[in-house]
């Protein structure tokens, strides 16, 4: 039976069997694979069964329609739940929900992730869905200016993580009155009850605090629920909502009802019969709610509101890179700044961001430039991270910006990036014991090793004004996840305007055949090797001296031939010798059977 609406009028009996259907799919689906999490799917069936049916604007034929609605599912155990709604949308098929949950080489997995092409960002990582949500809410409202609706289901347990609250805070401040998160409250957690258990008041108060506007329902009644996301999508309002769901985990199935015993649990197959029999039996009904309509916005006019920032469609600086003189000292962080406005003026989707140290980072020039593509997080390096996944899910270029110390905060989101396959470009100022008496709480001394760390990820460390022009344009082009260091003293400037400096590649400042020994800096130590090499040839021994400005990929053959060569090779860190530049070093000589 397939039911669709090109409006809400799909009725609530329907989205009744609906919310069924979810519930037994969720049994099912987590049973034949073993393994998953099908109460914390159970609680939240009746929200999206009237989602789907009647609030979620989506062609679920093209799911990258620029129009569609985003569904974020930020409690991403509770997959079953989602994949079950696909389901139900006829994305996907019964055999696949059953056949391929949680199967090795499948795309439905245990937490959802974008290889599913409904599914924007990878979440289970609790605390981020919202967060990225907010990236695509800001967007919808200030980029693309398009009517779409960002709707995240948030888990009760993670709403005592941090970066729930920094999500609100910023949703608030900008006004994200297209984001509606929806609170399965549920009161049971993996291992007990959650914090605040059923206290709506408590998380009502805590939320308005925040800037949401508030609205508390059974979330089992699909009458109140429909009332609630009706007035959600009021398109009048100025603020985020947040619905507030009073749940019953496992509800459906009175053997599990509110059990604090059958969390990440699937049922054994004679249960699983018992909860499929008290639910009604299997259902196969195939259902579609409004599609969205084509907008009539032409992104020409600015939004009102104290936080608006208007998209510039049409660059507004020429398009030429800074030049520097060779011997002029210039700050690398100074260089990233210029590079980054004449990126804007080249690229309309090129976005940035930064944590409240603009003026230290230099990201305040491209602010200047490009007003409406620019969005402080303030000291909320978490959102600042995750906002930029959400702008790089809508196709957009972010480049973050903080002290490279506080980069260390968001690891997790950075991390999760990486699952999300999305492309965003880090940069880290204020790097190493170069800061010196700022103190070791400034010290970005662990950086290089995350960033190497990270799956698919480009770490860069630009020696002179030049090169960091350079590599900052690299980067604008570069899949993955992309880290700039940059420093805060001055440097002269080594290499001449229009040098090349390809990713993976290296610089050759100083060389002989009769070398004795190879010096390797980046960034700062660069300048380092070349005043110990100018040190050891007044003692008659000659230095070879490499820029390895690109820590990974690093230049292999380089490294290898330079170390057959002289024999010797040291390495100048500012930075942690694990996981530094001398690490990238020996792993590539490893790496060669040296």
């Amino acid at each position: 039976m397939t039911l669709t609406a090109p409006t809400a009028t799909i009725g609530l009996d329907t989205a009744a069997e609906v919310a069924a259907q979810l519930r037994v799919d969720s049994i099912r689906s987590s049973t034949s694979a073993g393994s998953g999490h099908p109460t914390s799917g159970m609680s939240a069936a009746d929200l999206f069964a009237v989602l789907l049916t009647r609030h979620l604007r989506y062609d679920w034929d093209d799911p990258r329609s620029p129009e569609n609605d985003h569904l974020i599912l930020s409690k991403g155990h509770a997959s079953p739940l989602l994949y079950s709604l696909f389901k139900a949308a006829g994305a996907i098929s019964d055999d696949e929900l059953m056949q391929g949950y949680r199967r090795s080489g499948q795309r439905l997995q245990g937490h959802p992730t974008p290889a599913l092409p409904w599914v924007d960002v990878a979440t289970g990582s609790l605390g981020q869905g919202l967060p990225d949500g907010v990236g695509i809410a800001l967007a919808g409202k200030y980029l693309d200016k398009r009517p779409y609706r960002v709707w995240v289901l948030c888990g009760d347990s993670e709403m005592a993580e941090g970066s729930i609250w920094e999500a609100l805070d910023k949703a608030s401040y900008y006004q994200l009155a297209n984001l509606v998160t929806m609170v399965d409250v549920n009161r049971l957690g993996q291992r007990g009850p959650t914090e605040l258990g059923w206290d709506l008041d408590t998380y009502a108060r805590r939320a308005e605090a925040f800037g949401a506007r508030v609205l508390v329902v059974d979330g089992h009644d699909l009458a109140a629920i429909d009332d609630a996301m009706t007035t959600a999508t009021d398109p009048n309002g100025d603020r985020p909502t947040v619905i507030l769901a009073r749940t019953i985990k496992g509800r459906g199935f009175s053997e599990v009802e509110d059990s604090n015993d059958w969390h990440g649990k699937p049922f054994p197959p004679d249960m699983a019969e018992r909860a499929i029999r008290e639910l009604g039996g299997e259902r196969h009904l195939t259902v579609r709610g409004p599609r969205p309509e084509p907008s009539s916005v032409d992104g020409s006019s600015p939004t009102s509101g104290p936080a608006a920032r208007p998209v510039t469609t049409q660059p507004t600086e020429p398009a030429t890179p800074a030049r520097y003189d060779l011997g002029q000292k210039v700050p690398t962080r100074k260089a990233y700044g210029d590079a980054l406005v004449a990126l804007g003026a080249q690229n309309p989707r090129i976005v940035a961001l930064d944590g409240e140290v603009s003026n230290s980072t230099y990201a305040f020039e491209f602010a200047r430039a490009h007003p409406g593509r620019y969005f402080e997080m303030f000291i909320a390096e978490q959102q600042m991270v995750a906002a930029a996944t959400g702008l790089a899910v809508r196709g957009y270029r972010p480049f973050a910006s903080t002290f490279a110390a506080f980069l260390t905060r968001a690891y997790d989101f950075i991390r999760m990036g990486t699952v999300s396959g999305v492309d965003l470009c880090l940069v880290g100022s204020h790097a190493g014991v170069e800061i010196g008496p700022d103190g070791p709480s400034q010290m970005g001394l662990e950086d290089l090793a995350m960033m190497r760390a990270l799956d698919g990820s480009t770490v860069l460390y630009p020696s002179d004004a030049t090169s960091t022009v350079a590599l900052t344009q690299a980067m604008a082009v570069l899949p993955g996840i992309s880290y700039l260091r940059t420093t805060r003293g001055k440097y002269p400037v080594l290499y001449p305007d229009g040098e090349s400096f390809p990713v993976g590649g290296s610089k050759m400042l100083r060389s002989s055949d009769q070398d004795e020994v190879t010096l390797i800096g980046a960034g700062v130590t660069l300048h380092a090797c070349l005043a110990a090499a100018d040190a050891l040839a007044g003692e008659g021994i000659r230095a070879r001296v490499i820029d390895c400005y690109s820590v990974k990929p690093i230049d292999n053959e380089t490294v290898a031939v330079a170390a057959a060569t002289t024999g010797r090779i040291v390495v100048a860190e500012d930075h942690r010798a694990e996981g530094g530049l001398g690490s990238a070093v020996k792993d590539s000589l490893i790496a060669d059977g040296r």
